[in-house]
C-alpha cells in the first residue's frame, strides 16, 4: 500500500518542488510509507536516470535532483513490513517500461518471476502480446480473475511515449482512489491530490492513457 506520483510536461520543472509536496503526503499518509522510496527522471539529454534509497522519502535530500520534464516516484509501504531491501523499491524498469504499483492482493494465482508481488505483476503485464494498453488490459483482467481477495490494484506504467493507469479498488476509497491534474502543458497523476490544488478523480476499472 504505497504512494505513487508521475509528472510529464512539455517544459522542464524543478524536480524538488513536487518531490517535497509528495514527501509530505507520504509522511502524513494513513499508512506508513517509510520503507524506502525511488524515482526515475529524464535528464537534460532525454535519458532515464534511476534512484532508490531505503530511507523514507521525507528524510532524503530532495534538492539533489536536476530539473526534468518527466518524473516517476514511488514511496513504499511494504506488505506486512517484510522484504524491506532497496532492491524491492520501485520504480521497476527495463529497456522499454517503467512501472509503479500500489495495492493489496491476496491469493494471487499467477506464475511469474519476481522478488515481490509488484515485480511479478510487472513481469506478468510484459508477458502478453500486443501494444502496451492491450497488455495491461489483459493482465489486469487475468489478475482479477485469479485473485481470491482484491482490495486494490493501482498500476502506472509508461513506455516512454504514453502513460497507462489502472485504478481499481474494492474498499477504502479515501485511500486507494487516485487523482490526476491535466493542462495543455502537463499531466500529473498521484495517489493523493496536492494541497490547495484542483485535481480530478481517476476513472475506476478503466485503463486510462495520457
Amino acid at each position: 500500500m504505497c504512494r505513487l506520483l508521475i509528472i510529464k510536461s512539455k517544459k522542464t520543472f524543478q524536480t524538488a518542488k513536487p518531490l517535497k509536496t509528495f514527501a509530505g503526503l507520504a509522511k502524513n499518509s494513513q499508512e506508513y510509507q517509510g520503507h524506502g522510496w525511488g524515482c526515475a527522471y529524464k535528464d537534460k539529454n532525454g535519458k532515464w536516470k534511476h534512484y532508490k534509497k531505503i530511507t523514507p522519502i521525507w528524510e532524503d535530500n530532495l534538492d539533489q535532483f536536476p530539473d526534468t520534464n518527466f518524473l516517476i516516484v514511488h514511496a513504499r509501504s511494504a506488505f506486512e513490513d517484510k522484504d524491506i531491501v532497496v532492491e524491492n523499491n520501485m520504480p521497476f524498469y527495463d529497456d522499454k517500461y517503467i512501472f509503479i504499483f500500489n495495492g493489496e492482493l491476496r491469493g494471487v494465482r499467477i506464475k511469474e518471476e519476481g522478488r515481490i508481488g509488484a515485480e511479478k505483476i510487472f513481469n506478468f503485464i510484459k508477458s502478453f502480446k500486443g501494444d502496451t494498453k492491450t497488455k495491461m488490459q489483459k493482465a489486469v483482467e487475468q489478475i482479477k480473475k485469479r485473485t481470491k481477495l482484491l482490495k486494490a490494484l493501482n498500476i502506472i506504467i509508461t513506455d516512454n511515449k504514453n502513460i497507462y493507469v489502472n485504478n481499481s479498488f474494492n474498499e477504502r476509497p479515501n485511500y486507494f482512489q487516485m487523482y490526476y491534474k491535466k493542462t495543455d502543458d502537463d499531466i500529473m497523476i498521484c495517489s493523493d491530490p496536492f494541497p490547495n490544488e484542483k485535481w480530478q478523480k481517476m476513472k475506476l476499472d478503466t485503463i486510462e492513457v495520457f
